[in-house]
């Protein structure tokens, strides 16, 4: 209960911050907050889109959990989603043939097999190079952007756009026997949010009731003394970055196969970058990661609506977004250091002293008041 008012107020402080950047330029704090909290949930397209958005960051916040928890920082879940989505692509053009029941797993596969084996680079740096995993993971995301931009505009390119003279970096529509199948007739909410959430129950078994889980967190909580325990501390950070990676990977399949049905430029969305903001916003644990990718989606889809509805600028509403964002996840960081409370706790001692406290005695020598 003391977390969740220190979360609530830290909320409250950032909307008041974002409230007056609001008011500075000429726009209406209360509108605002009222469009993005409230306008995806006036209807059923509407909330569905706060779940097909909130998919994809369940996906990569549990690899980020899986990676944080081991002691290992993946900031490369963006890359790796990229290179799911090329991957499941791919698989899907180039067997149209195959049966449904056989062609669907094939691509989610496919996807979650690139996408690990693009993490499992930057966890063979890490764990018996010494290279920092900050480091290589972005270097793997320039990398993978780039890759992706270069076979969507060459090999992968959908030959009509040639032909029309467009150019548009798209591939060729994927065959419907790859496409996820949706939920709710009459919106994009499809069956990859299924799989998020049973997948985010076997994250939890993983992390918790299972020796390799406990190995992961045990590195991730002491090398030394996992090593000490006679734990293979490298190989728990290299199967951590695999599973990280296969879900981002996987991300990207389910994003593809769900929404898209093509590979197309900006596909991401910055999925892979949220995911880990909200994997800390859930506190690395998949019953967090699940209502705070919901709350996330809701974030996304209001600020997609305020543009339209309010006229209050999209990077405006990023800036809000990004201030909310940051106060929150503050505070909790804040809320597991021991310290800082201790010193927080003082500093509220000493601005409201309790009524009839006694105060304490001065010491033999001390100047008299």
């Amino acid at each position: 209960m003391y977390a969740g008012a220190v979360v609530l107020l830290a909320a409250l402080a950032a909307a008041g911050a974002g409230a007056l950047v609001l008011a500075a330029i000429g726009k209406s704090p209360w509108a605002t907050y009222a469009v993005i909290l409230t306008g995806p949930l006036q209807d059923l397209f509407g909330a569905t889109e706060i779940l097909v958005r909130a998919v994809p960051l369940i996906l990569v916040a549990l690899g980020i959990a899986i990676s944080f928890r081991s002691g290992i920082l993946n900031i490369g879940a963006e890359g790796q989603l990229m290179v799911g989505v090329l991957a499941a692509t791919a698989v899907a053009l180039a067997l149209p043939g195959l049966p449904r029941p056989a062609l669907l797993p094939l691509c989610l596969a496919a996807g979650a097999a690139s996408g690990a084996l693009w993490g499992g680079i930057a966890g063979v740096l890490r764990a018996w190079l010494g290279v920092n995993e900050i480091l290589s993971t972005v270097m793997l995301n320039y990398i993978a952007a780039q890759l992706y931009t270069f076979l969507l505009r060459g090999p992968m390119i959908d030959p009509d756009e040639l032909m029309t003279g467009s150019g548009t970096p798209q591939s060729v529509r994927l065959p419907r026997s790859a496409w996820l199948d949706r939920l709710v007739p009459g919106t994009r909410l499809h069956a990859g949010l299924l799989l998020a959430l049973a997948l985010a129950a076997c994250v939890w078994l993983l992390l918790w009731r299972t020796t390799l889980g406990y190995r992961m967190r045990a590195a991730g909580a002491g090398s030394k003394a996992a090593r000490y325990a006679g734990i293979r501390v490298e190989r728990s950070l290299l199967v951590a970055m695999l599973f990280a990676g296969g879900f981002a990977g996987l991300a990207g399949a389910v994003e593809v196969l769900g929404v898209h049905h093509r590979a197309i430029e900006g596909i991401s969305s910055g999925y892979g970058f949220a995911g880990i903001v909200v994997a800390l916003f859930g506190g690395l644990h998949p019953a967090g990661i699940v209502p705070a990718a919901v709350f996330f989606g809701l974030l996304l889809v209001g600020a997609d609506m305020t543009q339209r509805s309010a006229g209050v600028p999209a990077n405006m509403i990023l800036v809000l977004q990004g201030v909310i964002i940051l106060a929150i996840v503050s505070a909790r960081m804040a809320l597991r250091d021991a310290y800082a409370q201790e010193r927080a706790a003082r500093l509220v001692r000493r601005l409201f002293p309790a009524r009839g406290a006694t105060p304490a005695r001065a010491a033999p020598g001390d100047p008299a008041p």
